[in-house]
């Protein structure tokens, strides 16, 4: 090789090294730079703890404030989460999408909200929650599973786990990620509008069961998609004392137990938190006279102390303000102080926040407690995967809500739930050879009185709140259909709404029940029949035709002046979209497995003096269908 070639070669090789020296070297420095630009907190490789003490320190105090409130849907707008730094949206009973009430509705303005949270300063998402309370029960064409006094008469952990799942699915194809369930209350007055709420008397039965269905919701904390993908948020509910008060009454005063006694109406909280509860609602009720929502003791040295309780306390809806009625910022000042994290405040919110604003300026709130509030509520966020994926899952949303494998659970939860109560002579099962059946009642055609409240909207279905048939206010089987389609092509089933023409039949199946109702509407100082209710049994007794009573109520009743009529009596609770389980028992395809979580009183002396000894009917009775005793019923 010359010379001149060598050196061309060598000056060549110099080049090329050094290009590509240079090429490392830059490349290494805008990986280092582009990694120097993305805050901590937006790194889900992290630590949680990491990120949210990252993205706290970035946050001013209006950013602070702005994460601690929850306005409803209608009176908030992406502009105002964006300009104000709102942490939550929220729907109440039945505010629905205003371009209608499918998934993609809903996913759609979730979505919207969404989109001002991320164009926001910091980019904090916001967490949207609803009351999807027995099913995802807004939206029309969710799996409506029974109230949970009937999922407490099943009594089973596995259909607790597999309801909780299928509702975690269904809420989520909506792109919503928290739900205001369940409740935990033990209710000791059945007078009480929210007793179907409550899983049973018992507190250990109903940390039991909620512990389940929380685990349903959310996944298991040790699982890697705890919170995240189909899984959502839950929030324990109400922090203490439902079900308590003096009277039953909704939203009243809880006088009549002592601080020892209530501790066992707290473990069902603890035993939910243990498995996983991030959110705790405070309840409106208060104890001897102090309103929860203001009680530093149970917030902050109960449940977050004593029961480590490491996510955000959420107020119930405009439950901070009856701490001091007509005094806003009073109200606010001490419900911060006790302990309340995110203020579900539908519509005063930005009062809310200004409010907050001069009290901490005061110093009658300190910089800490906010600090407190705010890390509770990231933490959630975070360990919901909002900061990864903000937005609906689109292939969920797809997906949809009511699939077939979702109302079979639903089906059999209904057909566990059902008790018997009586049965005179084997008159159940049912036989499919031929029986001519009268099924009597509007009740056991009607989606409204078999759903209850919190069905599509707050009340529920009936004519009596929304001015509307009732019929097919979701979709489903009623109890009429379910007879028809279980009893076989063998059997006739006839029905009439008011009880006329039961005369030649060989059995009558008579549903009665309560209207559908929600909270303080509930409120009964009178567990007796309706009218129109024993109308309808007297009409079928006459005919003398043999009697099965199916009772739809959120409550046991009072029916010892009529039971003695009847052939056999079910207390089917409030079934849900399924009604076809009912029919399931009703024939033998299934064997009655449900036993009362509730003492049935033999009167009203009996609720109002909580008087167990003697009832009607002792927790825990229930008959099978090859039974025929009434050992439980007083003589």
């Amino acid at each position: 090789m010359s010379k001149r070639k060598l050196r061309n070669s060598i000056f060549t090789g110099i080049t090329l090294l050094a290009l590509t020296v240079g090429s490392t070297v830059g490349t290494m420095s805008r990986n280092v730079k582009a990694q120097e630009t993305i805050a901590p907190y937006k790194n889900s490789k992290l630590p949680v703890e990491q990120r949210v003490e990252d993205l706290l320190s970035r946050m001013t105090m209006d950013e602070k404030i702005g994460q601690m409130v929850q306005p409803e849907r209608t009176s908030v707008t992406a502009e105002d989460i964006k300009n104000y730094g709102i942490g939550s949206v929220l729907s109440g009973g039945g505010s629905l999408p205003t371009t209608g009430n499918k998934p993609t509705d809903w996913a759609d303005m979730v979505d919207n909200f969404q989109s001002g949270a991320l164009a926001s300063r910091l980019g904090i998402p916001i967490i949207y929650g609803i009351d999807a309370v027995h099913g995802h029960n807004n939206v029309y064409g969710a799996t409506i599973f029974p109230h949970n006094i009937g999922l407490g008469a099943a009594d089973d952990l596995d259909l607790m786990k597999r309801i909780g799942s299928a509702t975690a699915e269904e809420v989520r194809a909506t792109g919503i990620s928290y739900t205001f369930a369940p409740v935990l209350a033990a209710p000791q007055n059945i007078r009480w509008g929210r007793t179907y709420e409550g899983y049973s008397e018992d507190p250990q039965d109903t940390g039991k069961l909620g512990s389940a269905l929380v685990e349903g919701l959310q996944g298991s904390p040790n699982d890697s998609d705890f919170l995240k993908g189909s899984h959502v948020v839950s929030s324990i509910k109400h922090f203490v004392g439902d079900g308590l008060t003096e009277g039953g009454d909704d939203q009243g005063n809880v006088t009549e137990y002592t601080d020892e006694q209530i501790k066992k109406f707290i473990k069902p909280y603890k035993e939910a938190i243990k498995a996983g509860a991030r959110t705790v609602m405070v309840t409106y009720s208060s104890i001897n006279g102090l309103k929860t929502h203001g009680d530093y003791h149970l917030i902050t040295e109960v449940l977050k102390g004593e029961l480590g309780f490491t996510g955000f306390v959420i107020s119930d809806y405009n439950g901070p303000q009856q701490i001091v009625p007509n005094d806003f910022r009073e109200s606010i000042k001490r419900s911060v102080n006790a302990g309340v994290d995110l203020f579900m405040i539908p519509n005063d919110w930005k009062r809310f926040i200004t409010t907050t604003k001069e009290l901490v300026s005061t110093g009658e709130v300190s910089q800490d407690r906010i600090n407190d509030a705010v890390t509770r509520i990231l933490r959630v966020k975070f360990e919901n995967g909002l900061f990864e994926t903000p937005y609906a899952d689109r292939d969920l949303v797809k997906q949809g809500i009511g699939q077939p494998e979702h109302r079979a659970i639903a089906r059999e939860a209904v057909r566990k739930s059902q008790v018997l109560l009586k049965n005179k002579n084997n008159i159940l099962p049912l036989k499919k050879d031929g029986l001519n059946i009268f099924v009597a009642g509007k009740k056991a055609d009607s989606m409204g009185y078999q759903a209850g409240g919190w069905t599509i909207s707050w009340q529920g279905g009936s004519p009596q709140w929304m001015g509307q048939p009732e019929k097919n206010l979701i979709p489903g089987t009623t109890i009429l259909q379910g007879i028809k389609q279980v009893s076989g092509p063998k059997t006739k089933v006839d029905f009439s709404n008011d009880g006329s023409g039961a005369e030649g039949h060989d059995v009558a199946v008579v549903v009665i029940g309560e209207p559908p109702y929600a909270e303080m509407f509930g409120d009964r100082d009178d567990l007796g029949l309706l009218q129109e209710d024993i109308d309808l049994l007297n009409k079928v007794k006459a005919s003398g035709v043999p009697m099965i009573v199916l009772l739809q109520s959120g409550r046991p009743m009072i029916v010892t002046d009529q039971i003695k009529d009847w052939d056999a009596f079910v207390a089917s609770w409030l079934p849900g979209s399924e009604g076809a389980g009912v029919a399931d028992v009703l024939f033998g395809d299934y064997q009655f497995t449900g036993k009362l979580s509730f003492t049935w009183p033999m009167n009203m002396e009996q609720v109002n003096n909580h008087d167990k000894v003697h009832p009607l009917f002792q927790k825990g009775y229930g008959l099978r269908t090859n039974q025929t005793g009434q050992k439980s019923l007083s003589k």
